[in-house]
């Protein structure tokens, strides 16, 4: 989006975002967004429809918020029920979020998969984003067409997997979770 940036750079885990302001328009809501103790940090992409209902709840057991967005509910929801934030929130949604104490990566879409989120993992890496196009200007990644998807496309119009036309870049499922140790072994 047009309306900022940021970035975030430690160790061996980085997330870049660009902003669309619409909840709020403050630099509160300036993301990467990280817990008030530092020890999650999230980029996210959508809005979640139930947030206010979510946030008077963390409210209830003692969170507190510094912005007015749907970001920061997702960081107190993980923080209270872990991943189980995730089957609670009501919307369109895609994000990445690092747990520092755990040193922990989880990446997920919502249940009807309208956010886009796109993955390239190798060995020693997990690269994603919300455009094909983030992956591409990777250094290590080639640029190589995926033959299966294309015949597909060809035959079809369209791609029925969740492969897309670049060799090894897979469009995330719909309601999929993928947690990563900082091995990047799949928890």
């Amino acid at each position: 989006g047009p309306d900022g940036e940021g970035q975030f750079v430690r160790d061996n885990i980085g997330f870049g975002h660009r902003r669309l302001s619409i909840i709020d328009l403050s630099d509160a809501g300036k993301q990467p967004m990280h817990s008030s103790d530092g020890n999650i940090t999230i980029t996210y992409n959508g809005e979640i429809y139930n947030f206010k209902e979510l946030r008077l709840e963390l409210e209830k057991l003692g969170h507190h918020f510094r912005s007015k967005t749907d970001t920061e509910v997702i960081i107190a929801g993980y923080q209270q029920w872990g991943e189980g934030i995730i089957p609670k929130l009501n919307g369109m949604f895609a994000f990445g979020l690092w747990d520092h104490s755990k040193r922990k990566l989880i990446i997920t879409r919502d249940r009807f998969g309208i956010k886009p989120l796109y993955v390239w993992i190798r060995k020693d890496e997990v690269v994603f984003a919300s455009e094909i196009k983030a992956i591409l200007v990777h250094p290590e990644y080639k640029t190589t067409v995926n033959p299966e998807a294309l015949n597909e496309y060809f035959t079809f119009q369209n791609l029925f997997k969740f492969h897309t036309l670049f060799k090894d870049i897979q469009l995330l499922a719909p309601a999929r979770v993928i947690s990563f140790d900082e091995s990047l072994n799949l928890s």
